[in-house]
C-alpha cells in the first residue's frame, strides 16, 4: 500500500514539473518573440514614413560646436563615394544592395563639432546616432579614431544619384558583420556622452 502512494505521488510531482516546464518554455517563447519585435522598424505607410523626415540633423552633447547639418552643409565636407553597399539583416542575409551611395564620415562631423576631451587620454565618450523614432545606433570613441571602423562609418544623403530615401540622411557603418542594426533610417541626431 505504501508503494503504491509513494509512486503515486511521484507521478503527481512529475506531471507538475512537466506543466511548470512548458509553462516556462511558453514564458521564454514569447520573451524571445517580443525582443525580436523591439529590434525591427515596423512597415510603415508612406504618410507615416513623411512624418520622421528631418531636413536637418543635429550634433549635440559633450561637444564644443553644435552643429546643425542638412545634405547641402554635408556636400560641402569632404564627400565620399561607396561602392556596392550592401544591406544585411541579422542573419546575414542580403536585404538590399546600393551600386553606389555618397556621404561623409562620421569621424570628420565629430572632428568639426569637437568632441570635449580634457587631453589627449580623455577617450571614454559614446556616440549615439538616433532616428526620429527613436531607433538609436552606438558608436564608441575607440571605434571611431582607434579603429578601422572610422574608416567604414558614414552619413549618407544620395543612393544611386538620388536622394536616400526614409530620410535625407542615413547612418551605416560598412564594415559591420550585419550591416542592418546600425543602418539608421530618419536620422535626427548624433549625441556624444561622456561615460561616468
Amino acid at each position: 500500500m505504501k508503494t503504491k502512494n509513494y509512486i503515486l505521488i511521484l507521478l503527481i510531482a512529475f506531471s507538475c514539473s512537466m506543466c511548470n516546464s512548458s509553462k516556462k518554455e511558453e514564458k521564454i517563447s514569447t520573451e524571445k518573440t517580443s525582443e525580436t519585435k523591439k529590434h525591427e522598424h515596423e512597415t510603415l505607410t508612406a504618410e507615416d514614413s513623411l512624418k520622421l523626415v528631418n531636413h536637418q540633423i543635429e550634433v549635440k552633447g559633450e561637444v564644443e560646436f553644435p552643429l546643425r547639418l542638412t545634405v547641402d552643409s554635408l556636400r560641402k565636407m569632404k564627400v565620399v563615394t561607396i561602392d556596392n553597399f550592401k544591406i544585411t539583416g541579422k542573419n546575414g542575409e542580403v536585404k538590399r544592395e546600393i551600386k553606389a551611395c555618397k556621404g561623409v564620415l562620421l569621424k570628420d562631423i565629430l572632428e568639426k563639432a569637437k568632441i570635449k576631451q580634457q587631453d589627449h587620454k580623455d577617450r571614454n565618450f559614446y556616440i549615439v546616432a538616433r532616428a526620429s523614432d527613436n531607433y538609436k545606433a552606438t558608436f564608441s570613441w575607440a571605434e571611431l579614431f582607434n579603429n578601422p571602423t572610422g574608416e567604414n562609418a558614414y552619413i549618407l544623403f544620395e543612393e544611386n544619384g538620388k536622394p536616400v530615401k526614409n530620410g535625407e540622411m542615413i547612418a551605416i557603418c560598412q564594415n559591420d558583420t550585419r550591416t542592418g542594426p546600425r543602418h539608421v533610417y530618419w536620422l535626427k541626431s548624433i549625441e556624444v556622452y561622456k561615460v561616468e
